[in-house]
């Protein structure tokens, strides 16, 4: 029995299948209110919103607006409140005892009326001065090195965590640490060694400020700096530390304030001096001290002049923050024209 031949078969008579073609509707957009147009199964349908829905949909808009606003303006009055009562309490107080004398001369004898603190300015003046000096070089230079050279480093991370403890401390405990350190080996008080004890205040709060500020810093401006060979450290100084010049501005502002009223740290550190003095290693008097001294007597005169002190320290601080506010949003500090 003979097999037939097996011819492979025509393409021309293999028949065709088609080929299914999915169908998507088009997603056509419909102005709110309006019905969407019927495009499948897919499409939905909106029904019209009447005139009493929306009149309803904008009055709660408006009231959800005016209530937002509201609570806006009644968090800002309640943080402007206490200022604006301490000032005004002082300037009950204190305004009415400041005169010529107060300005030019030292503290009166116990029992006689009149005095001054001029003293007590100079020797507030030549602390903060010193701790500036001392706080604000250490404290954007820690900055640095953790926002550039320390991240994610054991040793940064233990900076990291010895600032944020440092800010915590209790200012009676630095004048302690700077008594020990400095007071207990030269055997006398001094304005340099209340300067030091300041100065460690101010670093932890410069330090977080100036790191958090150069985070903020856009890495394609290092990388446009590297790309023109500019070297790491010129970059931090032209350009990170420029670009956050405002904020690092802010932090030491915040720290000289912090610093500038504090009076237990002076108390183990520069003790005081009814007398005019400008040496560093000699005690020294200042506006926190001085008040203090006052406000613990049991004479309504010295109670007065009290008043008096404490609303010259806060003119004083207010003062020194807006002029460097101001020099700073005029580009004097951050290098411009």
């Amino acid at each position: 029995m003979s097999t037939p031949p097996n011819n492979p078969p025509n393409p021309s008579q293999t028949p065709s299948v088609p080929t299914p073609v999915a169908s998507m509707p088009t997603p056509v957009a419909s102005m709110p209110g309006t019905a969407a147009p019927q495009s499948g199964l897919n499409s939905i349908s909106l029904p019209p919103r009447s005139a009493q829905t929306e009149n309803w949909l904008k009055r709660r808009r408006f009231a959800t607006d005016m209530t937002v606003t509201g609570l806006s303006i009644l968090s800002t009055a309640v943080v402007l409140l206490p200022l604006v009562a301490i000032l005004g309490y002082l300037l009950f107080k204190g305004a009415s005892s400041l005169n010529w004398a107060f300005f030019t001369r030292v503290p009166a004898p116990v029992g006689q009326s009149g005095g001054g603190m001029a003293n007590a300015i100079l020797g507030s003046g030549v602390i903060l001065g010193l701790a500036s000096l001392i706080g604000i070089p250490l404290g954007i230079g820690a900055g640095v090195f953790l926002a550039e050279y320390g991240r994610g480093g054991v040793f940064g991370n233990i900076v990291r965590f010895t600032a944020d403890v440092l800010n915590g401390v209790p200012s009676i405990v630095m004048g302690i640490a700077a008594y020990a350190l400095i007071v207990a080996h030269q055997h006398h008080f001094s304005a340099f060694a209340g300067g030091v004890a300041l100065a460690i205040m101010m670093v932890p709060t410069i330090t977080r400020t100036t790191e958090e500020m150069l985070a903020t810093v856009p890495s394609s401006l290092r990388e446009a700096a590297f790309g023109l060979g500019v070297p790491k450290w010129r970059t931090i100084l032209s350009v990170s530390l420029r670009t956050a010049s405002p904020g690092i501005i802010t932090g030491c502002m915040l720290a000289f304030a912090r610093v500038a009223g504090e009076t237990a740290p002076l108390l183990f550190t520069a003790l005081g001096n009814q007398f005019w003095s400008a040496k560093l290693n000699q005690p020294i008097a200042a506006l926190p001290l001085q008040i203090f001294v006052y406000a613990e007597s049991p004479y309504d005169e010295w109670h007065r002049l009290a008043w008096a002190g404490a609303l010259v320290l806060i003119v004083l601080i207010m003062v020194s923050v807006t002029l460097v506010r101001i020099f700073a949003n005029r580009g004097v500090l951050k290098g411009g024209q």
